[in-house]
């Protein structure tokens, strides 16, 4: 595809990541208190699973959309700006999806049968006790402590390759801002305040995604997105 092609697809691809991410962090908030219930009784927050499980189920299934629209958007701004650095926002925007739909799933695909299991008397602590070390290894340590750390790198590589081409300087400190911020969430086994600035990194990741999207969509000549291979 030429230049302008991909430059397109790319905009599209990041403006789409961030609108299914705000609308599904923002429902799940609604119908299924996320993420505050995760820090409730499993037997509660399987309770309320249940009670909503078709919503629940639909508007993860939205973020996990949302995440891996990460690998696209990592590949095609990787060859807008070309060279070694092209190269590593590719492998972090393919490596953050990766591991955050890992994580995400979970609620689609192994959360209803684990909830489900959870009516039996006979199996209700054994289904428990697999839900959270699922949530423990595919939420905390893959999904999110590796996720943050992979979607902070791939944010910082993408403001070091369009500051130098387009990016305004507004949108180069808000992707450094939201970049630290989601970084943040790597410590939140032994910081509970960091779930808070963590989840102010997200929101303005969003607002960095949709600016970065559309001024990409505004470029009239790609070449300009192209930064010179040091190696």
């Amino acid at each position: 595809m030429n230049r302008q092609t991909t430059a397109r697809l790319a905009a599209t691809t990041l403006i789409t990541a961030s609108a299914l991410a705000i609308a599904g962090f923002t429902a799940l908030g609604s119908v299924f208190e996320y993420p505050q219930i995760l820090e409730e009784p499993t037997s509660d927050i399987l309770a309320l699973y249940r009670e909503h499980q078709g919503a629940v189920m639909g508007w993860f299934l939205v973020l996990v959309i949302s995440a891996a629209l990460l690998a696209p958007a990592g590949l095609l701004l990787g060859r807008l700006t070309g060279g070694t650095l092209g190269r590593w926002i590719a492998a972090t925007g393919v490596a953050a999806a990766t591991v955050q739909v890992i994580g995400l799933q979970r609620w689609v695909t192994l959360v209803p049968g684990i909830s489900d299991d959870a009516l039996d008397p006979a199996r209700r602590a054994a289904a428990e006790d697999r839900f959270e070390f699922l949530h423990t290894l595919l939420g905390k340590v893959v999904g999110e402590t590796i996720g943050y750390a992979l979607t902070a790198a791939f944010t910082v590589l993408v403001v070091i390759a369009l500051s130098r081409t387009i990016l305004p300087v507004w949108l180069v400190w808000t992707g450094y801002a939201s970049a630290a911020l989601i970084a943040t969430g790597i410590v939140i086994p032994v910081l509970d305040a960091a779930s808070l600035t963590n989840f102010a990194g997200y929101v303005l990741w969003c607002v960095w995604l949709l600016g970065v999207g559309f001024l990409l969509l505004k470029v009239r000549d790609p070449r300009s997105l192209s930064v010179p291979s040091r190696g």
